[in-house]
């Protein structure tokens, strides 16, 4: 195996709903409502505020109260990022494989670096990864190619020696409009939108564990 892997972070890499959820329902708290269960916020999560602020509240970002509502959040997630948030279960065997075998491996996401880079260093990450590439890193957030493309770049590395593993449509599209294999996750989030089986990635995995067999074809 000479290829880079590169992951997205929430819903592939690390668990992330608890929390997310968490800032959810202090915003419907602040508001007198009553808690909302994870289960409910789980397959938005990857659609960040915009999503868990319609899960919580039915707000849209046409709505007068959406700034406020998302300031409210994003303040509160800030304050409680790594509370519950874990890797995947079998995702550091994975890590591990990869760094056993001098494999690089790297994070892209959406996520902003303000929450990014203390999650990772509370994770023990930080110094584990090869690149990271965060949502305001580039111009353009995935689906466009620009992350991807700079992780490959910051790799020293073509677009198309590199893997990109996500669990958003986003992911798979970012891959396709880089030149870059990818595989979906079917561990994550998925969002509320077409059925992972057509988003059109390389691979499907279904756990973890399913990508270091995957990850021998490259």
């Amino acid at each position: 195996m000479s290829r880079a892997v590169l992951f997205d972070l929430d819903g592939t890499l690390v668990d992330s709903a608890p929390d997310l959820a968490a800032a959810a329902n202090h915003v419907r708290a602040l508001r007198d409502l009553p808690p909302l269960p994870t289960a409910l916020y789980r397959p938005m999560t990857g659609a960040g505020a915009r999503g868990l602020l319609g899960v919580a509240l039915g707000l849209t970002m046409l709505d007068d109260d959406f700034e406020t509502c998302k300031q409210q959040f994003l303040d509160t997630y800030e304050r409680n990022l790594a509370q519950h948030t874990r890797l995947f279960e079998g995702m550091d065997a994975v890590l591990r494989h990869l760094e056993h075998h001098g494999q690089p491996w790297g994070i892209v996401t959406n996520k902003a670096e303000r929450f990014v880079s203390p999650l990772l260093s509370t994770l023990d990450l930080h110094r584990r990864a090869s690149v990271v590439i965060c949502g305001d890193t580039t111009p353009r957030p995935k689906p466009a190619p620009d992350p991807l493309l700079e992780a490959a770049r910051r790799l020293g590395l073509r677009p198309q020696d590199a893997l990109y593993v996500g669990d958003d449509l986003r992911d798979i599209q970012a891959g396709h409009a880089a030149h870059m294999p990818t595989i979906a996750a079917a561990w994550g989030y998925l969002g509320a939108g077409e059925s992972i089986d057509a988003w059109g990635a390389a691979h499907i995995a279904h756990t973890p564990a399913d990508l270091l067999p995957l990850l021998k074809l490259y």
